[in-house]
């Protein structure tokens, strides 16, 4: 089967014959329609230059050009919550069943929760069971990955492409 993320450790469910991706996620807000990207001007960020990012705008309906978003720790600490700051620039963990969006069933947009970006559509959101939202594909250009060599294990770890926020762990572990 292809890879997945999650966020948190947790039992793992297994689905024979995975063929998607399951990401589960830290994510601050679902929107219907439109995009926080669509009050990024289309010239925003310049091709090829490593401070600029290709991401898709829901909003517009296509990918744009738009600038990595930067910030100084206290910024952070200034515009996100206690839990939020942990969780997406310490890499920290949110309670299984205890997030806004883990059993959230509205139609829209799925963001960062620090910068807006579009992360995940509802229409690829599914039931995972592991209390945390759960999606087979993000949107493209959205995130980014490193490899992540905590905990005694070798994970892939997954960040919004435009703030580096934290966003979960590959796992192969998608629904069919």
């Amino acid at each position: 089967g292809r890879s997945g993320f999650r966020v948190r450790r947790h039992e793992v469910r297994t689905y024979p014959g995975a063929k998607r991706a399951a990401y589960r996620v830290y994510v601050g807000a679902v929107v219907p329609g439109g995009s926080a990207a669509d009050k990024r001007p289309d010239s925003a960020g310049v091709p090829g230059n490593p401070r600029s990012v290709k991401v898709y705008s829901v909003g517009k309906g296509g990918y744009i050009v738009a600038d990595r978003v930067e910030r100084s720790d206290a910024e952070w600490r200034k515009i996100l919550t206690p839990e939020q700051y942990q969780v997406t620039r310490k890499k920290g963990t949110e309670r299984a069943f205890s997030g806004k969006y883990w059993d959230n069933h509205a139609n829209g947009v799925y963001r960062c929760v620090c910068c807006g970006n579009d992360l995940f559509s509802s229409e690829t959101k599914f039931e995972s069971g592991t209390g945390w939202p759960s999606f087979f594909a993000p949107m493209e250009g959205s995130i980014a990955t490193t490899v992540d060599r905590s905990w005694g294990m070798v994970r892939t770890e997954v960040h919004c492409a435009t703030c580096g926020g934290h966003l979960g762990h590959v796992f192969e572990d998608g629904p069919p």
